[in-house]
């Protein structure tokens, strides 16, 4: 007889997300960063926070190499939205991924979107592509439209 097939997955880190509520891992992402397909090269972990958004960026290893931080809120008129890059600590900000403003008709009337993606020239490749990987999620979570309303204006989880 075939096993069932689980309606929905545990995440990857379910039970082990820190500062998070028991049961509420679903509400965090976790993605993981391949290539070629099928070749794990790092993570884009979600961390639990109410009011800010907030990523790890982990190796195939699951060590955390980068920390990401974004505002309180995501909507932005007339300015980029800056999400820092900082060192494994926190301490030290390293790079930084921006939603840069592409104008009031464009913003409006458009969902497309530029990105810029600032890092150390001596970064390892494998981390590059997982910054990169951590832009696409960012944009996905917080400045796609979403029925065909603009969205992204919630602080922190709740986008």
């Amino acid at each position: 007889m075939a096993q069932p097939t689980p309606w929905m997955a545990m995440p990857p880190m379910a039970g082990q997300v820190p500062n998070c509520p028991p049961g509420l891992e679903y509400l965090t992402q976790v993605d993981q960063v391949s290539s070629p397909p099928g070749t794990i090269i790092g993570y884009v972990e979600q961390e639990w926070s109410v009011f800010v958004p907030k990523f790890r960026i982990k190796n195939a290893a699951g060590d955390t190499i980068l920390r990401i931080s974004g505002p309180f809120c995501t909507f932005s008129c007339c300015g980029d939205v800056e999400f820092n890059v900082s060192s494994a600590d926190g301490n030290h900000q390293v790079g930084r991924i921006s939603k840069q403003w592409s104008g009031m008709l464009k913003e409006t009337f458009t969902d497309s979107d530029n990105f810029g993606i600032q890092f150390p020239m001596d970064l390892d490749v494998n981390v590059k592509a997982t910054l990169l990987g951590a832009t696409f999620l960012i944009d996905f979570m917080f400045f796609e439209q979403q029925g065909n309303k603009k969205g992204g204006d919630r602080p922190g989880m709740w986008n």
